[in-house]
This record gives structure tokens, sequence and C-alpha cells, in this order.
């Protein structure tokens, strides 16, 4: 990138001579320079933590890339590739989760929308034409895999005609998930083979092509000189987080929020996925069990939080938390609870507990 080497460059120079360089830049060019090695920085973040399964970082890193995406009145041609790889890895991080929606179409799981960046970053490059072949086909058996986990057979079958085209190519993979799907076996081996720990480790090996690509970034390179100069190891760097979350009294939302995530991720993690889900009675619309399964996620992580959850249910709401479920339902719409807990300040509460005051409250405004 020329601005950036101008930037490096300028480095052995005199001050007046950069001073004099960034005066007569127009901030508009300055701006729009560094929130592109912001995006970079911020996505190869999303990657390392992607990679190491690091919950709350994974999720900090998600806002801030999120943010710069947004920002953008459209995508500079050079980091279309950056900014797909962003919303690609937000939507695996979340494909288990039904009650997320990312488009308007409220049809399109996360793993579906996953797909449609997916076929995007295909378009990007053509080197790696194996690496994309494995990793679309497990996403697309995954899409219905999630669907068959949580008993959604009528919601797979549908999903199985959006997938596929008629072309003879894809016939066979075809005429097999439609076999799995009208028997109703969501444990078969072939969903197995094609598990979702296997597109976890698939999209691993290219997110760790991408931070090599990536890794004369001006911001990391700036990061690695000052670390360097100033003597600080790894290990610093990697406890230091954990220290202003234990020991920064003051910034308790703060805290709640990074906790709130790291129990998400816990039950989102490709550990946990695999385990059977509760099943639901024919007829049962999705998203009516969706909080009950988020729940049974949870089970798996351990009895006390279990435990923890139900000893909470009887605290009173207090009209800051119905505010702030009310901003939540504005931002993420009904439904989405989860999304909700997480972004929202509340007193140690669930999804289920947000479903059920959010129904209370619809009835004491019907009174």
């Amino acid at each position: 990138m020329a601005a950036a080497g101008a930037l490096s460059g300028a480095d052995g120079g005199s001050s007046s001579s950069v001073s004099s360089s960034v005066s007569s830049a127009p901030p508009l060019v300055v701006e729009a320079v560094a929130a592109e090695w912001m995006l970079e920085f911020a996505c190869s973040c999303l990657c390392r933590h992607f990679a190491e399964q690091s919950g709350p970082e994974f999720w900090r890193w998600r806002d801030v890339a999120q943010a710069l995406i947004d920002g953008l009145s459209q995508i500079p041609p050079h980091q279309k590739k950056t900014v797909y790889l962003c919303q690609l890895l937000i939507r695996i991080a979340q494909g288990k989760n039904l009650g997320l929606r990312f488009e308007n179409d409220q049809r399109i799981s996360p793993l579906e929308s996953a797909l449609s960046f997916w076929t995007l970053l295909e378009r990007e490059e053509i080197k790696l034409a194996k690496l994309h072949e494995d990793i679309h086909l497990l996403i697309q058996i995954q899409i219905v895999a999630v669907y068959m986990e949580n008993r959604y057979f009528k919601e797979a079958a549908e999903v199985l005609e959006r997938l596929f085209t008629d072309s003879e190519s894809d016939k066979p993979l075809r005429v097999k998930l439609a076999t799995v799907i009208k028997n109703k076996d969501p444990y078969v081996p072939l969903l197995q083979s094609f598990s979702y720990s296997n597109l976890i480790s698939k999209v691993k090996s290219y997110t760790e092509l991408f931070m090599k690509e990536n890794e004369s970034n001006f911001l990391i390179q700036g990061a690695i000189k000052h670390v360097a100069s100033k003597g600080l190891g790894a290990v610093t760097l990697q406890i230091r987080p954990l220290e202003v979350n234990e020991n920064d009294k003051s910034d308790l939302k703060t805290k709640k929020r990074l906790l709130k995530e790291e129990q998400y991720i816990t039950s989102q993690s490709s550990g946990d996925i695999l385990k059977p889900t509760a099943r639901r009675s024919s007829g049962e619309k999705p998203g009516k069990n969706r909080v009950l399964q988020s729940l049974n996620n949870m089970h798996n992580v351990g009895r006390n939080e279990v435990s923890l959850i139900c000893s909470r249910r009887r605290q009173r709401w207090t009209h800051e938390e119905d505010l702030e479920l009310k901003l939540g339902i504005k931002d993420f719409g009904v439904g989405n609870w989860s999304k909700i807990l997480a972004h929202g300040n509340f007193n140690n509460r669930t999804s289920v507990m947000l479903k059920d005051r959010w129904r209370t409250l619809n009835k004491m405004k019907q009174r």
C-alpha cells in the first residue's frame, strides 16, 4: 500500500517533515487509509481468536470489525476478501444458533448466510481450489445437519431445495441428503463424516493462510516494533486482558458482557454442538423451542451453571432492565433473545427470562 510505505519511510526522517506531510494530507483520505489498516488488523485478530476458540476476545474483535465494515460507504476492491472473511467467521462461529438471523429473509440460517460469503470469497481467488471445494461442501452439509440435529426436518428439506441445483454434479449428494432427511436420523455416518468440527478445522486452515498473507499489515508491523522496543514479551501481552478483567472493579458492565459472551461461545463450540439436543413434537414451528435448546446446550457446560440459572428466576425485574430489554428488541427484533442477552446490561438473566418478561410486558400493556 503506497500510503503505508510513505508513512513507514518517514519513520527515519525528521519530525518536522512528518508533521508537514500529515497537516497537508486531506483528513478524509487519512481516515480512510487508517480505517483500512484497522480493518485488516481486526480481521487478523478475528482469525487468530477463531482458531484458538477464544470466545470473549473473538466477540470483542467481531464488534470492532463489524463497526469498521458498517462505516464503509462501499467496499474497496482490495478489501473485499477481508470483509467477506470477517462476515464468514462471524456466521460460522454462530452457525449452530438457529435463533439468530443475519439476512432479511427469515428462512436463511447463519450457516446459509455464511455460504453466500464463502461463495464471494471463492471468486476472489483461484489458487486454493481444493480447500475451497472442501469448505463449500462442509458448509452445505452442515446447513442441513444443524436443522436435523434440532429435529427441524421440514426446514431441512426446504433448505435442501435452495442449496442444490438440478445439475448432474450435485445430484448424488442431493439424493443422499434427501434420504437422510426422510429417515429423520441426524446421526448417520454421512453427517458425522462431514461434522461441524471438520468444518471448523478446514476454516482454521484457511484463516492461517490469510494471516500469513497479512503479516505485512502496517498496524501489525508497528505493534511488533513497539513490543520489541519496550521489551514486552508475548506472554505479557496475552496476560494483560485477564488482568484488566479481574482487577478493574469499576467496569462492571464490560465484565458482565465478557462473561455472557464467554458462556455463549462455550455453548456454541465444536465440542458441544455434536451432542443431541432436545426433541420437539411434530408440527412445532422452528423457534418455539430454541430457548429451551439453548439452555440444554448450556447444561452441557456443567450442572452448576444450570443450578445457578434456576436459582435466579425469582429475581425482580428493575425498570432499567425493562429498558434494556426494549432497546434490545428494537435493535435485534423479537425472538433473538440470546443476542439481546449478550449485548444488554441485565442482572444475571437468561434468554428464557427475557422471553417471559417480554410476554409479561405485553400483557401489562393490554390491560
